[in-house]
């Protein structure tokens, strides 16, 4: 079973996500900083910005190259088009766009290509405020990216989904590290992604040298405590908690396309 089926099967046999969405978990997260702060230039506004730009940089990389661009100009483009937004007025394109900063983000860089191509190239590369990016194993995640006929803006979709799932499993493998839980998480991280029913109890019980139901109340809780995780990764992207939700339906839309 591939990732993508296992996480939407995963989704069909655990509790409803209203039931989550009833915790208080939402509080001021990136993108609602960066929305409040209006026409500001507020540092803090300016760091979660930066910092929501360097994690989800690589799907709008693909989305360039999806346009047709080769790999010197997508990357020259990608890195120009973070320098004109740290340094422009982003706030303020910010206020006129939907609460989500994938939205905002993919209506962003399309204007800028087609608005600021002979500009960009241009400027010396390398000039003002940058986000460091990594080419080089950007260009080679590109080169695994499925050939298709899909659109651009639906690469970007799906590399947006799953470079968010990614986050999730990274902030889970970091607070089992954090525990002294690493190895625990590496046996047990399979069981999130794959159905219920088909996970191997008894031969991690074994492994582990725990009891069939201890495991099993372990997991249960890894579960939970991924769904959680995965409703706060998405929280640092929408501006208000009713959105959540309507993310969340949105995401699994993109990941039953594949």
């Amino acid at each position: 079973m591939s990732t993508t089926e296992s996480i939407k099967a995963n989704s069909r046999t655990t509790p409803p996500w209203g039931e989550i969405a009833r915790q208080p978990v939402f509080a001021t997260t990136h993108w609602s900083v960066v929305l409040t702060a209006g026409r500001n230039d507020l540092p803090q506004a300016q760091d979660a910005l930066e910092k929501l730009c360097q994690t989800y940089w690589y799907p709008l990389y693909v989305y360039v190259r999806r346009r047709g661009y080769a790999q010197v100009d997508a990357e020259d483009l990608t890195q120009k088009f973070f320098e004109w937004l740290l340094e422009r007025n982003w706030l303020g394109q910010a206020d006129q766009q939907r609460g989500r900063f994938r939205s905002f983000l993919l209506t962003s860089l399309s204007r800028f290509l087609a608005n600021e191509w002979d500009k960009a190239r241009a400027q010396k590369r390398g000039r003002g405020r940058v986000v460091s990016l990594n080419f080089e194993d950007a260009e080679n995640g590109c080169a695994r990216e499925p050939v298709d006929n899909v659109s651009p803006e639906q690469s970007f979709e799906w590399r947006w989904a799953l470079t968010l799932l990614d986050q999730v499993l990274n902030r889970l493998c970091a607070e089992y590290a954090a525990q002294g839980k690493a190895e625990l998480f590496a046996e047990l991280k399979p069981c999130l992604l794959g159905e219920r029913a088909a996970q191997p109890y008894a031969m991690l019980a074994s492994k582990l040298g725990m009891t069939e139901g201890s495991v099993k109340v372990v997991v249960h809780r890894l579960r939970q405590r991924y769904r959680q995780l995965l409703r706060d990764e998405i929280a640092n992207t929408v501006a208000t908690p009713e959105e959540v939700e309507e993310e969340l339906r949105h995401l699994f839309t993109v990941l039953a396309r594949r």
